[in-house]
């Protein structure tokens, strides 16, 4: 088993790293404070083929490996959490459904422009009363002409009020439940009767815009279902499923920040006449949060790999998530711990470092999900 990164892998690393550090570190605090989509920044990251790193360059993308596209997200994630958010949710969700179950006329019209970065994407399923249990969804569509009519409505839907597409999950046959759920391409601009409700207050995670969007007798062709009637669930749940290896990179990513600045913080600090970090305590939490830091990174290497070798890894991709997420918090958590009453203040990053970590345990798959689903593969095995 090879656990060194290839030479180009490492360029990739690199390469974000150098950018987020020039460019998204110095305004991350802006960007919190203001929680306004930073539109600049994401068509410079779209310059670099951020925007669309896994997809196939005849697509406009960038064609990187799994593990590459897990590195430069999680890079991301270091300098913002938002941003994070707003890469993964265009990449994972929303461009990889298109990727994996457009046809190549869809691929083409939508795919491209999102893998060039020259449109942001969304992935709208979750409802006010369906989250985890996604066959409760209420969004209907029904057959009329050579199309459907959408009526219902969709929250926590990140990039929603700024996304040129969104694929839409909804109920085309509501008797015949997970069977009864399509996905259709949705373009806000040209399809009459899309509206953004409302934009979300979140605790963190800002800087990516959280919508709440209604459909309004909403038309579209034929040619926007996404594979056939009936495929819906599947295709979310197979989408999710790779969504979690990125989710694990943010966290991941945001665990690395606190880290750096923790380790950072206690090289300077002084008390009793020495840096603090001179105190075994201190390095015990130092010592741990590297270690949960290390173990995270390798669960969601693994679970890239085995995308990428076309092997079953749902059980691999959950975990990574689950432990990605946690450990995410638990390290901002002991940042804060070790920046005393200064990391109680907006002075210092490490209090957004936590906020945004929190998400990690909630979307794309809550913490307590995560379990089940790993329970039951193992119990399966």
């Amino acid at each position: 088993m090879d656990f060194a990164l290839t030479t180009e892998q490492k360029q990739i690393r690199d390469m974000v790293g150098e950018f987020v550090d020039e460019e998204i570190v110095p305004r991350a605090g802006e960007i919190d404070e203001e929680d306004e989509f930073p539109r600049d920044i994401v068509e410079q990251m779209a310059e670099l083929g951020l925007m669309g790193m896994p997809f196939p360059e005849e697509y406009g993308g960038a064609d990187l490996d799994y593990h590459s596209y897990a590195l430069g997200l999680s890079e991301i994630a270091r300098g913002s959490g938002g941003l994070g958010t707003v890469v993964a949710a265009h990449i994972s969700l929303a461009g990889n459904m298109l990727y994996a179950f457009g046809d190549e006329e869809q691929k083409r019209e939508y795919l491209t422009p999102l893998a060039a970065g020259e449109e942001i994407g969304a992935f709208a399923l979750s409802e006010a009363g369906a989250g985890s249990d996604v066959p409760a969804m209420e969004t209907e569509a029904t057959r009329e002409g050579d199309g459907y009519v959408v009526n219902g409505g969709k929250l926590w839907i990140s990039n929603g009020s700024v996304a040129d597409t969104v694929t839409l999950f909804a109920m085309t046959d509501p008797g015949a439940g997970n069977e009864g759920i399509s996905s259709f391409v949705v373009r806000p601009e040209e399809d009459d009767g899309f509206v953004v409700e409302g934009i979300e207050h979140k605790l963190g995670d800002k800087g990516c815009p959280t919508a709440e969007l209604r459909f309004d007798d909403m038309y579209l062709p034929e040619d926007r279902l996404l594979g056939e009637e009936g495929d819906g669930f599947v295709q979310a749940l197979k989408t999710l499923n790779g969504g979690r290896i990125t989710i694990a990179a943010r966290g991941v990513g945001i665990a690395r920040a606190a880290l750096e600045d923790a380790a950072a913080y206690a090289t300077q600090r002084e008390q009793f006449d020495g840096p603090i970090s001179q105190f075994q305590a201190i390095q015990h939490k130092i010592a741990d949060m590297d270690t949960k830091l290390q173990a995270a990174e390798l669960l969601m290497h693994k679970a890239a790999d085995l995308k990428i070798r076309g092997e079953p890894f749902v059980k691999e991709a959950a975990q990574a998530k689950l432990y990605a997420s946690e450990v995410s918090r638990e390290v901002a958590n002991e940042a804060i711990q070790i920046h005393g009453g200064y990391g109680y203040t907006t002075d210092f990053p490490v209090e957004r470092y936590y906020r945004d970590a929190k998400l990690n345990e909630i979307y794309e798959g809550t913490s307590e999900v995560l379990r089940n689903t790993i329970a039951d593969q193992v119990l399966d095995e």
